[in-house]
């Protein structure tokens, strides 16, 4: 019996990490990730008989940042038609005064998505989707999701793949399996450009990406 796999991926946790990685290698294509070619790059790691089954994209679109949320769709629109289900949270305002200087700004805050990549998980394992759920993640958020998936579906496996510079100690300890991905994976596993939709429609990345 093949090992399903499905990859959950927090996609701010992510792309901040390709921030981090771009500071040693700031020439390389990093930011047009192909998601499926990248998580399936991990099966090996994970188990012989492990398969792809989905791979679940959970992120927010910056509206207050047009030219951010413009780029951002771009990718989404790619990963779409590469078979990525895409889940979009929001950002929320809120209002902060700084202690130090008095001064009151609004920050923007992502909401929704460590909620949704719970809920995924659970989602899957309820409805048998997959044999192991991978979290690729650093966000200690969802430790008690893990916990509560390891009671209810004792047969199931739970991997966190760490995004570069990221690491946790509490979901390493909770996890079945970890991988610590390392730069150069998200330079082999970049988008064609452009990606080709159909005959009429190809998808460019955006430039400087």
């Amino acid at each position: 019996m093949p090992n399903r796999v499905c990859f959950l991926v927090d996609g701010f946790n992510v792309y901040h990490s390709i921030i981090e990685a771009l500071k040693i290698n700031p020439t390389a294509s990093m930011k047009w990730l192909d998601f499926q070619a990248f998580c399936s790059s991990f099966l090996p790691l994970i188990s012989r008989d492990a398969t792809l089954e989905k791979v679940f994209y959970f992120s927010a679109s910056a509206d207050f940042r047009p030219d951010k949320a413009a780029r951002h769709a771009i990718l989404v629109a790619a990963l779409r038609s590469t078979g990525v289900a895409v889940q979009l949270g929001r950002f929320k305002e809120k209002d902060i005064r700084c202690p130090k200087c008095k001064t009151n700004f609004t920050r923007h805050e992502e909401k929704e998505t460590d909620v949704a990549v719970a809920v995924k998980l659970l989602e899957l394992l309820a409805v048998n989707a997959c044999e192991t759920v991978v979290l690729l993640t650093g966000d200690t958020d969802l430790a008690p999701a893990i916990r509560t998936a390891k009671t209810l579906y004792p047969d199931k496996r739970i991997w966190v793949i760490f995004p570069y510079s990221r690491h946790n100690a509490e979901l390493k300890a909770l996890a079945h399996g970890t991988i610590q991905v390392k730069a150069k994976r998200y330079v082999a596993n970049q988008l064609p450009n452009p990606v080709k939709v159909s005959d009429t429609e190809l998808i460019w990345k955006p430039t400087g990406w």
